[in-house]
């Protein structure tokens, strides 16, 4: 006798990649529940993709109109209420949040709480009895990295995404991490006036990109905002005093340590996998979810979605891997991922984008290239704008196939998008440089360094 299963699909985590999946399953007509144990929504629209783009518009605004007396902008007087601006973070959240009551009354059954597999087709749920389905979407994202500080019970702390519910705006703050969550929360405080210190391991900022952007974030980050960088440099232990933080770290084989009321621990995080995955016969490793090109798991009725199966972080990369998974847990004919032409970004001021394979991941594999680097000052935008600081560099290979891009400036991501359609559907080089590009835009870099690749032995 065929086993009776609660719901046709059961989805394992209530964010972009979860949502994405529940709209797809119910527009097809099927049974679906969606397990949640935390916020509807995920980190993408909570803590990550809306509450910073709504708070760094409003910081490198701020900063601007600061700085723009340069054009004969009076500001010294400048002010803004901070109330208000985390008002202004909440409606952003409210606005971009998905449509839960539309999706109930389509048949979506949405449960709260923390899920644990106890078979393959078996879910148990705190709070709730035992529901079972006849094929599982994990959705479960990231969460905080464990970093070896010792402190840690003993001291407050905030993470990337906590930053950004501070009542008030601190004055003196110490990020744990170069990395990209690091230099976005470095930045966002120091514009609202606060002393910020960098502290990163590795020889320079921002380690997974190329050796230019490190050292063009650091020049800015201090030219502009004051920020002090210390590189190879580790944070051993956080300490409470009275009024203040004290943060111990190593440099240069000697122990310092400085005073500061806000700590930013940036380490980075890890794919969510405490399911019970032995229980389902699911494979994960310290990366995340094995899975196959379809996006199946190891066990044949259970798929996976998101930043659970690891490789880069992005909400267009969740919602693409959701629809991926979707068609091939209801269709016949099997989809494939294919992540050619997915683009990094931080939304620092400049913005940084990076598309295709960066020039330190060609060298490593000992791969042939050419490559052209030309700096903002190459771009009529640079003058009018008064903005020098940032390059574009495209990267190919003898043949001028496109292999890679980065861009350090305004609209970086905007910029590298006609790199991205380059690199996923393998138009040469050639053809950018023979497209008509506004000549007032910051996109002609890419005609200006594209005619310069062209043109060269």
């Amino acid at each position: 006798m065929a086993k009776r299963f609660n719901y046709e699909f059961i989805i394992i985590g209530g964010g972009v990649a979860g949502m994405t999946a529940a709209k797809q399953l119910s527009a097809a007509g099927r049974k679906v529940a969606v397990v949640e144990q935390d916020r509807w929504g995920g980190s993408a629209i909570n803590d990550r993709d809306i509450p910073q783009n709504a708070l760094f518009t409003f910081s490198h605004l701020y900063a601007d109109a600061i700085a723009g007396s340069r054009f004969g902008m009076t500001s010294a007087t400048l002010r803004y209420n901070y109330p208000t601006v985390m008002h202004w973070k909440e409606r952003a959240i409210n606005r971009a949040k998905f449509d839960r009551k539309a999706l109930e009354e389509k048949g979506v059954t949405f449960i709260k709480g923390k899920a644990h597999f106890v078979g393959p087709y078996d879910l148990s749920i705190e709070g709730h009895e035992q529901i079972s389905a006849n094929k599982f979407l994990i959705a479960t994202g990231t969460e905080m990295k464990e970093n070896g500080i010792s402190g840690l019970d003993a001291v407050p702390y905030y993470t990337p995404s906590s930053a950004l519910t501070v009542a008030r705006p601190p004055k003196a703050v110490l990020i744990v991490g170069g990395g990209a969550s690091g230099c976005e929360i470095a930045e966002y405080y120091a514009e609202l006036g606060a002393k910020v210190v960098i502290v990163e391991m590795a020889p320079r900022l921002l380690p997974r990109e190329d050796e230019e952007v490190g050292q063009v974030m650091e020049q800015y980050l201090a030219k502009r905002l004051g920020i002090k960088t210390f590189t190879n440099t580790r944070v051993t232990a956080l300490e409470k005093d009275k009024i203040s933080s004290r943060v111990v770290f190593m440099r240069g084989g000697q122990e310092k340590t400085v005073r500061v009321d806000t700590i930013v621990l940036a380490t980075g995080r890890k794919p969510a996998t405490d399911l019970g995955l032995q229980n389902a016969r699911v494979s994960f490793d310290k990366n995340g979810l094995v899975v196959d090109k379809t996006l199946q798991t190891s066990a044949r009725n259970i798929f996976a979605a998101g930043d659970v199966i690891g490789g880069e972080s992005s909400t267009e990369r969740a919602i693409y891997t959701a629809e991926i998974a979707v068609m091939n847990m209801i269709g016949r004919n099997k989809a494939f991922v294919n992540y050619e032409g997915f683009m990094r970004t931080l939304s620092t001021s400049p913005e940084i984008a990076t598309v295709g394979r960066t020039e330190e991941e060609l060298k490593k594999q000992s791969k042939k290239f050419k490559k052209v680097i030309v700096p903002l000052s190459d771009a009529i935008a640079s003058t009018t704008s008064d903005c020098r600081i940032g390059f574009l560099k495209i990267i190919v290979d003898h043949q001028g196939k496109v292999l890679g891009a980065t861009m350090v400036g305004p609209r970086a991501a905007e910029c590298l998008q006609e790199i991205a359609l380059a690199i996923r559907h393998n138009i040469p080089l050639l053809q950018i440089a023979a497209t008509p590009h506004p000549a007032n835009a910051w996109s002609s870099l890419v005609k200006t360094a594209a005619k310069k690749i062209v043109n060269s032995k």
